[in-house]
């Protein structure tokens, strides 16, 4: 199925009136930002809230993503649509998942070894011995079992 770019897709019903956020990939930058939608324009929020997981662990969460300063990217309408792979312009801002940091669960089961390799990715930008490095000196910090970690516990 081809990827609907269109806002009437990709927006709630309520967006007008909504507090939304999200990331993209800012190419200029080289790396994600983290944004709020701001009318038709993406702002860029993350010098105050670097990732979405900081948004979304402050004490109001939709009032510091609808009120905090932040820098115009462009428009969600021109990001949507160079969101697609097939149709990408790199030099361009797109779309990411808006998970960076958090814990996902389904079913119960945690996926942090998912959520640690899109973090390793993010940092390597695509060279596999910068990755090897990462995963390296993770593992020489938490170990190599995840499964001996618990939530907000030290090593």
């Amino acid at each position: 199925m081809p990827f609907d770019a269109s806002l009437a897709f990709a927006l709630p019903d309520d967006s007008e009136v909504a507090t939304l956020a999200g990331r993209i990939w800012r190419p200029e930058l080289g790396g994600p930002s983290v944004v709020a939608v701001r009318g038709a324009e993406l702002v860029d929020i993350s010098a105050s809230v670097p990732t979405i997981r900081d948004l979304c662990e402050a004490p109001e969460p939709a009032g510091l993503a609808r009120d905090i300063k932040g820098q115009p990217v462009a428009t969600l309408a021109e990001v949507l649509a160079n969101t697609p792979r097939e149709t990408r312009d790199p030099g361009k801002p797109w779309l990411l998942a808006p998970v960076d940091l958090q814990a996902v669960k389904a079913a119960g089961v945690t996926f942090a070894i998912s959520m640690l390799e899109r973090v390793i990715e993010e940092q390597a930008r695509g060279a596999p011995e910068k990755a090897a490095a990462i995963r390296a000196e993770m593992t020489a910090a938490i170990g190599d079992d995840l499964g001996r970690l618990k939530p907000g516990s030290a090593p």
